[in-house]
């Protein structure tokens, strides 16, 4: 018989709470971050200037190309042997902003290409520094356009913020983990655990489904 019981939930509350706003907090710090960091890289890899092309590019490359719990580790254990020392919570949410803004960028850099060429050179001829042109013109077409695609890489780092539960990072997985280890009642405890990932996650699924259909309507 399944070991299912409400009163895990009620018993567990404030735990779970805890734990939930923890997971909020890093996701909304991870949201600004890589955003503003991916929108970074997105204009290195497309910019002309060969350094800036290699340093995006490399970025990019090397963090989607590794998993999510070495980026981590490099901030939890690599960075103490220079004397740098984070608590799971920072290393944890460091590690999931970089990691993240590697899918931005490449989201960012693929709205950028779709804006017309013609914008470029209108906004240059106009006066417009390539820089301003970038800023004033040219992004904000390519954040929307890329919309959807970066509504994706953020439920995705809401789901993958269960990794500071590996660094002690005080998170909903972590306290999950904490009570079952009391109680041992997995399916209660982990199913209780979904409930609160799925309360951010559906509606922000909803969200980008309906801004990809509104997108697809005006283009």
């Amino acid at each position: 018989m399944l070991d299912f019981d409400i009163n895990v939930l009620f018993n567990n509350w404030d735990r779970y709470i805890d734990g939930f706003l923890t997971t909020l907090q890093v996701s909304l710090i991870g949201l600004v971050g890589s955003f503003i960091l991916g929108a970074l890289i997105a204009v290195f890899r497309i910019a002309p200037v060969k350094p800036l092309n290699w340093f995006g590019t490399a970025y990019v490359e090397f963090f989607r190309n590794i998993p999510l719990l070495i980026t981590v580790y490099l901030f939890y254990y690599g960075l103490g042997s220079f004397g740098v020392n984070f608590d799971g919570f920072a290393a944890g949410t460091i590690g999931l902003t970089i990691y993240t803004s590697a899918y931005v960028a490449e989201a960012i850099r693929a709205g950028i290409q779709t804006v017309p060429k013609g914008q470029m050179e209108a906004g240059r001829s106009s006066g417009l520094s390539y820089n301003q042109t970038m800023i004033e013109i040219i992004l904000p077409q390519a954040i929307k356009i890329s919309l959807p695609a970066i509504g994706n890489q953020f439920i995705n780092m809401f789901k993958n913020s269960s990794i500071l539960a590996i660094v002690a990072g005080a998170d909903l997985m972590l306290v999950s983990d904490q009570i079952n280890s009391d109680i041992f009642m997995p399916v209660s405890v982990y199913a209780f655990t979904a409930m609160f990932y799925l309360v951010i996650t559906l509606p922000l699924s909803f969200g980008v489904l309906y801004l990809e259909r509104r997108l697809a309507k005006t283009s």
